[in-house]
């Protein structure tokens, strides 16, 4: 694939997974006439593993300019987007746009120690900053009541456990319970706890760590006194922040799919699998596109400040079904929306969104389990397992389904525990995160799974062929099923803090405040 040049990239090495096919370079287009109707199996002929890890390695060099990350509003995430938008644009195949939003921007330095000893803490973002030494107290229960807080936690570190309410929740309780500070520790092993408040409130200073930190200072406590510092060096900015939209010129703009991923990282690193590999999965299937004729529209969309809460993709959606602009009728022309939010964790499992709800009774809007079985059918059709992963409301689809659109997609893992029998069906390794790296500075270029990379996207390439030419079986967006509000806050409130999820296990860091 020939990109638009911005900076020097490296050249890919390539691994043995897709020996030289077609390569989709994109030529200056002339008409929709002289393209041949796209079809599955010739859409996905353009996909090939070293366009991946060539965008891949873009990313990379756009976070390594950045101090190490593509955070929403910085220059990396900025150089992300003028990117996205100036190769689709030199296509001529799309009508391309910067859509701009300004969003309250938090970042922080912080250090904490325990019983003498320096352990790794995450700053929760929107926290405020702090400097306190004082004891551990740990709280009864999960912190979701202020009446599990003993009073003795006054002036003193409340440690306590993640799960059932949001870490919004635990540190507003925990101010009110008078802890000078909150440290929240994870509930699954083996992995580090980074997360967000959701946004400006009442809070204590807060940090999350592992597990394994957690319960030992759980431990010591049991012994005795642990007198522990806390130091949060918080800033807070408006930043202005873009989303990326591009829309086939040709083909019927009353008949839409859309499809997208997010393209900010966290601020700890450059995001390249969280979603660096869902934004690139998706920009050459867009590419690939090029090639040939649509009869329904397709619309890409790239999200910006997902990790502070799905902010892009919900601006966007306000823009359109009347909150802030546009009507329902827009929302109408939507048929389908598909999302991707990291498709090659290393430790992967293939992950199709639950649509019908079979697996965890909780189903898209109508047109979702058409959208699954779809998905399915692809892997299915190579000899490939593959499992179902809850719609937690934690990803970009959660506008979309809450407008009432059709949607899917796939995910590969975030901070779960393969189990055995995902080890047996995906290999890998059993007992370990399915990416050890999830916001971590490490999610880096080496961070991809280049098998699971390459043929996630040549299934996002088989439905996206599919739907620009029929949406048989896939029903319009229905209006009355709009959840707003209240309606909203109770579905996010069955799945925990959670950023993304499967099975049924959150495994994100609870981008959304309920």
């Amino acid at each position: 694939m020939r990109f638009v040049p911005f900076v020097a990239l490296a050249a890919p090495a390539l691994a043995q997974y897709n020996p030289k096919p077609e390569r989709a370079t994109v030529k200056p287009r002339n008409t929709a006439r002289e393209l041949q109707l796209v079809s599955p199996d010739a859409l996905i002929k353009q996909i090939n593993l070293e366009d991946l890890l060539e965008g891949s390695q873009q990313l990379q060099t756009f976070a390594d300019a950045a101090g190490g990350n593509r955070a929403f509003g910085g220059t990396g995430h900025n150089a992300t987007t003028e990117w996205l938008y100036q190769t689709l644009k030199a296509t001529g195949y799309y009508n391309v746009y910067k859509q701009p939003f300004t969003d309250l921007f938090t970042a922080a330095t912080t250090q904490f120690t325990a019983a003498g000893e320096e352990l790794d803490a995450a700053y929760m973002t929107y926290g405020p900053s702090g400097d306190v030494t004082a004891n551990v107290v740990k709280v009864n229960n999960l912190g979701c009541n202020v009446a599990d807080f003993p009073a003795d936690v006054s002036g003193q570190i409340a440690l306590i456990l993640r799960g059932t309410c949001s870490f919004a929740i635990k540190s507003a309780n925990a101010k009110l319970a008078g802890a000078a500070g909150a440290v929240i520790y994870n509930n699954v092993p083996l992995t580090a706890l980074a997360g967000t408040l959701g946004g400006v409130g009442d809070y204590t200073p807060t940090v999350g760590v592992t597990q394994e930190v957690g319960e030992g200072i759980a431990s010591k406590l049991g012994n005795g006194t642990v007198e522990a510092t806390l130091f949060i060096d918080a800033i807070s900015e408006n930043r202005t922040n873009y989303n990326v939209i591009a829309e086939t010129i040709e083909g019927d703009h009353d008949n839409v799919l859309m499809l997208g991923g997010h393209t900010d990282s966290v601020y700890a690193g450059p995001g390249i699998n969280d979603d660096g590999s869902g934004t690139i999965g998706t920009l050459m299937t867009g590419l690939a596109l090029t090639k040939f004729k649509v009869k329904n529209a397709v619309r890409l969309g790239f999200w910006g400040a997902e990790e502070f809460g799905l902010l892009g993709s919900y601006h966007y959606m306000k823009s359109i079904n009347g909150s802030l602009g546009g009507n329902s009728t827009e929302i109408n022309k939507i048929r389908a929306y598909l999302n991707f939010d990291m498709i090659a964790s290393p430790n992967y499992v293939l992950g199709i969104y639950d649509g019908d709800g079979s697996a965890f009774n909780f189903s898209g809007a109508p047109g979702s389990g058409k959208i699954e079985k779809d998905f399915e059918e692809f892997y299915e059709s190579r000899g490939l397992a593959h499992v179902p992963s809850v719609f937690s409301l934690r990803s970009d689809y959660a506008a979309f389904l809450e407008n009432g659109i059709p949607s899917g997609g796939l995910f590969t893992g975030a901070e779960e525990i393969k189990t055995e029998q995902e080890a047996t069906l995906f290999g890998g390794q059993a007992g370990e995160p399915l990416d050890a790296c999830y916001h971590a500075a490490c999610d880096d270029i080496n961070n991809l799974a280049h098998d699971a990379y390459l043929v996630n996207t040549q299934s996002i390439a088989n439905s996206v062929a599919k739907y620009a030419v029929s949406f048989e079986g896939i029903p319009r967006a229905n209006n009355t099923l709009r959840k707003r509000g209240a309606e909203r806050a109770r579905l996010l409130s069955r799945f925990d803090d959670g950023g993304h999820a499967h099975h049924g296990q959150t495994c994100g860091v609870g981008k959304i405040a309920i």
